[in-house]
């Protein structure tokens, strides 16, 4: 008989030894949720750490503060960590306006775990398979120690889409606009296909270890809210765009290097595709859910209800786009690559303004939409 079955039975036959003793100890003490101050806690990947909050809308203007847009800008440098603090160095990218900050009103405090690029098993407790990411622990460990501190009330998830690649898409997308002259979207859809299952059980499984960890804390199920959300569409359907297909403004000047095609496949069948597999993941799991598949409607990139700030007309949260375009095409670059098609600052208050309106919902699942030439303040649920 092999070592590691003769140690098996023997653990068996002592736990078995062991239950008249247990049928006869005191009953354990339930653990309490600590009663430290209250706190909202947001986790998953960039779409919810405030990638991109760095910019207030989008402009061609290559020097100073980028016709205003730039919020890194300090009169003499750009700076990054004024908007993204420490988590700039590790490409993290936890903004000031992130969701989670903008929602100020729904705890005392808001703690921010989530980091730009993660995956679903970077959610997971090192224990059951997670992987440290950036130089920080699971994000599920983190929480742990964030829920023996403080009285969460609120855990807002973002997480998936990089599982399914989404940042590949995108990528594969504007190359074959650029340089191909070829569509994405039937091989890219095939990818997505393939990657989807596996995707979603990511996503469950994120949001059963979540549950461990606030079990383990001592929470009881009803004591705080678990919320999954969805991913917006950065750019806008081909009769919403204001560039034209053909020819290089499209690319150069608005930063949305798609063709019609694809991007009437991003936006109507590719997000909500990937919403709703979310949403089925969220009802299965219990946890409430957050459409936000059209959260940006008339403020995508290159939308034609929106406008590039310029050196005479200032960014401005009801005029100017909520997503970060890609500037790849331009003479010189802004920011990062990785913060294109990101909710931008003024998204990202929105985002933020979606939050506080759902936490006032109790129960049920929601859909969150703009009002067309208002700012955050206009933001409105949907039940669905």
């Amino acid at each position: 008989m092999p070592p590691s079955c003769r140690r098996l039975i023997s653990f068996l036959a002592v736990s078995a030894l062991a239950l008249p003793l247990l049928a006869v100890a005191a009953p354990a003490v339930a653990a309490t949720a600590p009663t430290g101050p209250t706190a909202s806690v947001s986790m998953g990947d960039s779409y919810i750490s405030g990638e991109a909050g760095r910019w207030k809308g989008n402009s061609d203007a290559t020097s100073t503060s980028r016709a205003g847009t730039d919020r890194a800008w300090t009169g003499s440098s750009y700076d990054p960590s004024k908007v993204y603090g420490s988590t700039y160095a590790s490409g993290c990218d936890r903004s000031d306006s992130a969701e989670i900050r903008s929602a100020s009103a729904v705890a005392q405090a808001q703690i921010n775990l989530a980091c730009s690029g993660a995956v679903t098993a970077n959610v997971f407790r090192a224990a059951n398979g997670g992987v440290g990411y950036k130089g920080e622990a699971p994000q599920a460990d983190q929480l742990a120690a964030v829920a023996a501190s403080n009285n969460v009330k609120l855990i807002t998830l973002s997480i998936g889409g990089n599982d399914l690649g989404f940042a590949d898409v995108i990528t594969t997308c504007a190359k074959d606009y650029l340089i191909w002259y070829s569509y994405c979207h039937d091989d890219q859809q095939a990818a997505i296909d393939a990657k989807m299952d596996a995707a979603m059980a990511g996503v469950t499984k994120s949001i059963e270890e979540i549950r461990a960890v606030m079990s383990a804390d001592g929470y009881a199920p009803g004591s705080y809210r678990l919320v999954l959300q969805s991913y917006p569409s950065p750019i806008p359907r081909s009769s919403e765009n204001r560039y034209p297909e053909s020819g290089w403004s499209r690319a150069s000047t608005g930063g949305c290097p798609f063709w019609n095609d694809d991007s009437d496949w991003a936006r109507d069948s590719m997000v909500p595709e990937i919403s709703d597999h979310l949403a089925a993941v969220a009802a299965a799991e219990g946890a409430q859910f957050l459409d936000l598949r059209d959260v940006l409607q008339g403020r995508e990139v290159c939308s034609t209800a929106t406008k590039l700030a310029t050196s005479s007309s200032a960014p401005s949260a009801t005029t100017s786009e909520w997503a970060r375009f890609v500037d790849a095409g331009m003479s010189a670059s802004q920011g990062t690559v990785q913060e294109s098609m990101h909710p931008d600052y003024y998204g990202q208050l929105a985002l933020g303004r979606c939050v506080t309106l759902l936490y006032a919902q109790p129960v049920g699942n929601y859909a969150c939409r703009n009002t067309a030439g208002k700012d955050a303040t206009g933001m409105y649920l949907t039940a669905g």
